[in-house]
Formats: structure tokens, C-alpha cells, sequence
């Protein structure tokens, strides 16, 4: 039943005669799917979240906080381990590894496991956010949609960041801010025939969201600013920028695995102890922590003190202050704690929660100075967008998407201001958000589109192996013969093990063909060391920027110590060509389909 419905839509997808607006079919499946998605996450996690407050509501102290994120960080490694054997790949970086290096194909298996194992995680009170787990599991539905079909790689791609655009929209009811977010994180480029359909999948996810769940979140209730906070938003932006630096170190290097010699069954206990610690002491840490905010966003400065050891110091204006500070540093720590001792979530939520507290800081700290009063849930709205602008480095995304919660568009200034101040010192620090910063340097790929073509030509497809070796005891006037005979313009010196001596280009050889030569004149003496040598293991950026570095058109290559040809800068710039035209020739028939 299941190959006749298969063959019957392959079949009349072959009818179809506009490819683009084949794809704009495909991403209002995917945006349908991918809302679905983001409904049975929510509904699950909130559910989740339900329950175990009211188990440790029950219980002194609230002694069960310590246990239950262990739990579910070890459900989601059993998950992982048992069930899912291992193919589950989590965060954004891997989507983008897989727009890099896969074609854009994405394991189907991620459709629906990270679904399980973050409604595990966060539901139990793992500190991490739901966005990237949604966002894979759309980015997924895209990919195996357009595998489906028998998609190009670009297509694939388009229909990814599709899936990932209704995830996002579906969450947080923000369609734009759905669409900005494939576009500056996973496309990196903006053209009408990839925005039509992350537009059109990313407004079938926000529907299919408010039509079958339309709790939000959290709801933003802002006012108008006022002139005179102008100065306090602008060190709003310096703190933003600053504390989205520490995001993406501390995060990034926690989330890379803790306790790492650990059995992963006794790492996933022990971070999920230590989290629940942290959680007791600080219980606004728990989960995604989003209730917390929404209290805080209603003037509930006071929520703040409940299920906490320090409630009656919290009445205190200046131990509050210290409080709000501790959460701003502490919940990117056990974001990276619950991430890295095996539970799956996202740095988006916590990033979020830590930029929230960090406008409340700002806010409440001037407003008990009574110099100036400060409208709190204006910062802790532009506070939010500041710290996603630095630790995404999309100030677009986190600009739209704080205007479409707040409903209005009253604090588009201040979050111009904020989002723009925060990303230009982040940028300073890291050319590079934390997804690519890990990529660059622990798997060479890179987002600019110049070194992904480079990277897609191997060196071994440049080498030229068809060289001229001579010993460097060769006579000179013997030489000369050599050259009378051979095209070549670079000339290899070996010795008797193969090695590189020297080399010898012809320009050098047309300084001293009309100088005086003696019959003991041999190559040593006009052959030259090269300026730099390729191993033959190096990635094909590297070799551009020797190329750069040194100014000259060929570089030997060897081999585990072995000389076995040159590189040349012309035949790489060729093969670039060649790799630049096949990959916008898929686009170029898609734009004009």
C-alpha cells in the first residue's frame, strides 16, 4: 500500500512542470510537519513540567529538584544508547554540517528522537532550551522530504531551512523571526526563490500552531520608551555584547562534555546531581525557565524569592541585585551542564533567559537609585534581543522576533540600538557565531561560500605527478639540455631518496643562461629553496593562502616526507571555476524554473 502511494506521488511529481513551484508544494507539507512538531513539543514538555512541579511541591525543600533532572539527562542517555543506538545528531552545528558536507541529507531518524529526548531533558528540569531541538527535527522533515522526492542538494537545502523556519515560527508564534533565522544561521544568503518558501513554510507552522496549541510561551506587555533611558540602553548593549562573549566560551565548552572519561551512564548521573544542586540553590534555573521569565515580565519581581534558601534576604533591594546577577552568569552553566553530561537541548532558551535577567539587572539596579525610573519589562525585552544578536551574530532574528512576541514594533528603536551594539563586540572577540567557531576549528568548514568551494576540490585532483627530477650534482650545461627538451617551468631537485633539495623555476634559469658557466657547474648552485612546501593531507584553503603568502604560481607536494609533484595556483583557479558553476548551475535552473 504504503510503494503504490509512493510510486503514485513520485509519479506525479515527475508531471509537475514548474520545479519552484513543485518546492513551494514540499514546504507546505514541511511547514505543516514541522508545526506538528513544535505542538506535540510543547504539549509534551509543558506536561512534563506540570508533573514534576507537583511532585516536588510535595516534598520538603523541594529535595526532589536535586534528582530530577538527573533522571531525565539518564532517560535521554538510555534513549540515545539503547533505542536510538547513537544517530541522533544534536545542535544546529551538525544541520550545518550537513548542509556542508552531506548534500543536506539528514538522518531519518531525527524527525522524531529529538522530540523523545529533549521533552526528557527539559521536562525533568534539565536547564536547556527546545529551539534547536525543534529546529533539527524540522530541518530533518525538510531533508527527507526533498530525499524523498529525489531533490537536487539545493532544493534539499531550501526545503531545510523550511523545516527549521516553522519550528522556530511554530514556538514562538513569530513567523518572520522564523524565516530571518534559516536565512542568517543556516543559509547565510538572501534570494526571492529561497525566501518565498521558508515564508510559506514558516506561516503553515505558525497556524497549525495557534489552531491546535495557542498558549504562547510567554507574553511581552511593553510600553513606549522614553528619551531618557537612551543612555541605559546603550549599556544594556555593552553588557549584552560582554555577557554573549562569556555565552559562546563557557557554553560552547561545557556542551563539548563534562566528566569526559566517565562511562556516559555515570556522567549523565553526576551532571544531572550536580545540576539539580545548582537548581536547588537557584530554582528559576529550572527547565527552560520561561515561567520564571513571564513573571518577571508581569512586574513579579517577587516570584523570584519562592522555593528559594534565600527568601528572606531576598527582601533586601542590594541581595535582589546580587541575585539577579548570579542568575544571568549561572544559567548558560547549567545549560552546558545539562548538554554536556548527555541530555539534549539548546543554548536559544537559556540565552534568552540570561539576556531577560540581564535587562532586569540593568533596570532594577538604576530604578533603586531613584534617579531615573526604568520600565523593567521594556529591558528585559530588549535585554533578550541583545544576547541573541551577540551569541547568534543575527541581529535581524533576535530584532523581529522580540518585536513579533511584544506585539508592535514600540520598542524597535532601543532594540536596534541594543541588538547592534551587542553583535559589533561580539563580533571583535569572535568573527563567528558559536556554531561555525566550533566548525571552523574542530572540522575545517567554514560559511564563507569562497572556501566552501575550495574545500569541495581535493588536492589530489591538482597535484601534477608529471615532473622533471634532477640530482643536485648535475651539470649545469646537462641541464640546459633537459630544458630544450620539456615545456615544464618548475623543476624538482631530488636526491637519492626521493627528497626535495631544491627546486628550480625557469625564471631563476633565465638569470644565468647567458652568464659564463664552468664545466664543474653544477644545479646546486642556481637551484633555490621554496618559499613553502605542501603536505599532501593539507585542505585546499590552506594552500590558497601559501599561494597568497608567498606570491609564486607552483609549490612542490610531498607525501610522508616524500616529493611526488607540484601544485599550481592557475590549475587550482580553474578548478574553482569549474566548482563555482556547477553549484549555481542548480540554483540557476531552480531561480528560472
Amino acid at each position: 500500500m504504503l510503494k503504490k502511494l509512493s510510486y503514485k506521488i513520485k509519479k506525479w511529481r515527475l508531471r509537475q512542470n514548474s520545479q519552484r513551484n513543485f518546492l513551494i508544494y514540499c514546504s507546505v507539507f514541511v511547514g505543516f510537519f514541522g508545526g506538528l512538531a513544535a505542538v506535540a513539543l510543547k504539549f509534551l514538555v509543558r506536561t512534563m513540567e506540570e508533573v514534576s512541579r507537583n511532585i516536588s511541591s510535595h516534598l520538603p525543600y523541594h529535595i526532589i529538584y536535586v534528582f530530577l533532572p538527573a533522571l531525565g539527562i539518564f532517560l535521554t542517555v538510555a534513549y540515545q544508547h539503547l533505542l536510538n543506538r547513537d544517530k541522533i545528531q544534536k545542535g544546529i552545528g551538525n544541520i550545518l554540517v550537513n548542509i556542508k558536507r552531506n548534500r543536506s541529507n539528514i538522518r531519518y531518524n531525527n524527525i522524531y528522537s529529538h522530540l523523545i529526548t529533549s521533552s526528557l531533558t527539559v521536562g525533568f528540569g534539565g536547564s536547556s532550551g527546545l529551539e534547536a531541538p525543534i529546529v533539527a527535527t524540522g530541518a530533518a522533515i525538510g531533508s527527507n522530504t526533498g530525499k524523498f522526492f529525489n531533490l537536487s542538494p539545493y532544493e534539499k537545502t531550501v526545503l531545510l531551512a523550511a523545516g527549521a523556519s516553522a519550528g522556530i515560527a511554530a514556538v514562538f508564534n513569530s513567523p518572520i523571526a522564523g524565516v530571518l533565522f534559516s536565512l542568517e544561521i543556516l543559509i547565510g544568503e538572501i534570494t526571492i526563490p529561497t525566501f518565498i518558501p521558508l515564508l510559506i513554510a514558516s506561516a503553515t507552522g505558525v497556524v497549525v500552531s495557534k489552531l491546535l496549541y495557542s498558549g504562547q510561551l510567554f507574553h511581552l506587555v511593553t510600553e513606549g520608551w522614553a528619551f531618557k533611558a537612551l543612555p541605559f540602553y546603550i549599556l544594556l548593549g555593552l553588557f549584552s555584547g560582554y555577557i554573549s562573549v562569556y555565552i559562546s566560551k563557557v557554553g560552547g565548552a561545557l556542551e563539548k562534555g563534562i566528566l569526559k572519561k566517565q562511562n556516559r551512564y555515570v556522567r549523565a548521573l553526576a551532571g544531572g546531581l550536580f545540576l539539580g544542586l545548582i537548581i536547588m540553590i537557584f530554582p528559576a534555573l529550572f527547565g527552560e525557565g520561561y515561567h520564571y521569565l513571564q513573571e518577571i515580565l508581569n512586574g513579579n519581581i517577587n516570584s523570584l524569592k519562592e522555593e528559594s534558601f534565600f527568601s528572606s534576604w531576598l527582601t533586601q533591594p542590594i541581595v535582589m541585585i546580587i541575585f539577579i546577577a548570579c542568575l544571568v552568569f549561572m544559567k548558560i552553566i547549567a545549560a552546558g551542564i545539562t548538554i554536556g553530561s548527555g541530555g539534549n537541548g539548546g543554548t536559544f532558551a537559556p540565552t534568552m533567559f540570561t539576556g531577560a535577567f540581564l535587562g532586569l539587572f540593568v533596570a532594577f539596579a538604576v530604578n533603586q537609585t531613584g534617579l531615573v525610573h526604568l520600565n523593567t519589562s521594556n529591558f528585559i525585552a530588549v535585554g533578550m534581543a541583545g544576547a541573541l544578536s551577540g551569541v547568534l551574530h543575527a541581529p535581524l532574528t533576535s530584532i523581529f522576533l522580540i518585536a513579533e512576541i511584544t506585539g508592535g514594533y514600540v520598542l524597535f528603536i532601543p532594540l536596534m540600538i541594543v541588538a547592534s551594539i551587542s553583535y559589533i563586540i561580539a563580533r571583535l572577540y569572535n568573527p563567528h557565531n558559536m556554531y561555525w567557531h566550533d566548525l571552523i576549528h574542530e572540522k575545517n568548514i567554514h560559511p564563507d561560500q569562497d572556501y566552501d568551494m575550495l574545500n569541495a576540490i581535493t588536492l589530489a585532483s591538482v597535484v601534477n605527478k608529471q615532473f622533471t627530477a634532477i640530482s643536485s650534482e648535475t651539470k649545469i650545461s646537462d641541464f640546459y639540455k633537459i630544458l630544450s627538451s620539456t615545456n615544464a617551468n618548475i623543476f624538482a631537485v631530488l636526491d637519492e631518496q626521493k627528497n626535495l633539495e631544491g627546486v628550480i623555476w625557469l625564471d631563476q634559469v633565465r638569470k644565468h643562461i647567458f652568464e659564463k658557466i664552468n664545466d664543474d657547474d653544477t644545479v646546486a648552485e642556481i637551484m633555490v629553496i621554496p618559499p613553502a612546501i605542501v603536505n599532501y593531507d593539507a585542505s585546499v584553503n590552506s594552500v590558497m593562502d601559501l599561494f597568497d603568502k608567498t606570491d609564486v604560481w607552483q609549490l612542490p607536494v610531498i607525501k610522508d616526507g616524500v616529493f611526488i609533484g607540484f601544485v599550481s595556483k592557475s590549475t587550482l583557479l580553474t578548478k574553482y571555476r569549474e566548482e563555482f558553476i556547477r553549484q549555481h548551475r542548480e540554483a540557476d535552473l531552480f531561480s528560472h524554473a
